[in-house]
């Protein structure tokens, strides 16, 4: 399998729309014509990644932190970037990262530490704004069924748990063609009326060139009438962070040391516990102290992420507990959820687990 039949399959788990505009995610090395030997998952593609990738024969590390994240002007191996981007490209070894194009997405890394949790009725905490499209167009009521069918297969017409989702209204459509027109109804110069079904559909922004292709495919007229509109409408199921609801309620320290053993905590920093049962929980993988307001007004009793510092816990402010779980440790299992998706995939190479552990923090 070349590299370029590989990036459609890693798309699918991740698309990379749906990645945040500050990030570097995709293909960050490599030709797309490579064969592929094997796939290394790692979550930080660093130099003893690559020398792990070499051994076990896998000219692919798909990592979920980018290893390229603001550009490089000189490669001198003078760091810890550089000298990973050197061996790799010495031994033929292409980079995959998907990073928040997998944090976006409703199975992704949030959904993957609420399951780990066992948080049930989960939802997206800040969902994605700016990332809906609606397509408005006109045709004849012999080719609506035909039309409607292609957009639904293109990806357009779903809503949160419904999809093939549209809206019709019938009218009367006018026009008259000039000397180069090929009318499907009438004649040139003719001025027809004739009976029309207006169709609507909503869909995802990176979706627009494959609705656009399905509507000019399917439809009967010379001359297609359409319009796309960016709606600002949030989209429900690609966000990030998520709430949840514990199936128990538990007191604050227990779940705190719940959360500790099954994250595999080396130590969990928290904002003033507060005498309250735990019921309601927000995560957010990765760096999440923007989330805070977010958590509060969605009513969750405490917020895990990372990275917060040390006025973030003021932010608190007797509301919800805020506990700072550790980067590494909020995001830790994502990797097996990557493994898992790439073997339903692809049956005709390795996909290998990285042995290595790449976080660089260290507890006593």
């Amino acid at each position: 399998m070349k590299l370029k039949e590989l990036l459609l399959i890693l798309e699918e788990m991740a698309p990379l729309a749906y990645a945040e505009d500050f990030d570097n995610v995709g293909l960050l090395l490599g030709d797309t014509e490579l064969d592929i030997t094997g796939i290394l998952v790692c979550h930080d593609a660093l130099e003893s990644v690559i020398e792990e990738a070499i051994a076990k024969q896998c000219n692919l590390v798909v990592c979920f932190h980018p290893i390229l994240f603001s550009g490089l002007k000189k490669i001198t191996g003078k760091d810890y970037v550089e000298r990973a981007i050197i061996k790799a490209i010495k031994n033929d070894i292409a980079i995959y990262a998907v990073h928040t194009a997998l944090d976006n997405h409703k199975e992704g890394v949030n959904k993957i530490f609420c399951d780990a949790l066992g948080l049930t009725q989960t939802r997206i905490l800040i969902p994605k704004p700016n990332f809906i499209q609606k397509l408005v167009t006109y045709t004849i009521p012999e080719n609506a069924a035909l039309l409607r069918t292609a957009l639904f297969d293109a990806g357009a017409g779903k809503i949160g748990n419904y999809e093939d989702c549209s809206f019709s209204s019938t009218g009367l459509g006018s026009y008259k063609g000039n000397e180069d027109s090929n009318p499907t109804i009438g004649n040139r110069f003719e001025f027809v009326t004739t009976e029309e079904i207006k169709i609507e559909v909503t869909f995802e922004k990176q979706l627009q060139s494959k609705v656009l292709k399905a509507l000019f495919s399917n439809h009967v007229y010379e001359e297609v009438a359409y319009e796309v509109y960016a709606l600002e409408n949030v989209h429900q199921n690609i966000g990030l962070g998520m709430i949840g609801s514990l199936g128990q309620p538990m007191e604050e320290t227990a779940f705190l040391s719940y959360v500790k053993d099954t994250m595999g905590c080396g130590g969990i920093r928290h904002s003033a516990l507060l005498g309250k049962k735990i019921e309601k929980v927000a995560v957010l993988g990765g760096s999440g102290s923007f989330a805070i307001a977010n958590a509060k007004r969605a009513g969750a009793d405490i917020f895990l992420t990372a990275d917060l510092k040390y006025h973030n816990f003021y932010e608190a402010e007797n509301q919800l507990v805020l506990a700072d779980i550790g980067h590494f440790e909020s995001e830790r299992f994502t990797k097996n959820y990557i493994v898992d998706f790439l073997k339903k995939k692809i049956l005709n190479f390795a996909i290998i687990f990285s042995e290595e552990n790449t976080n660089p923090v260290k507890y006593l």
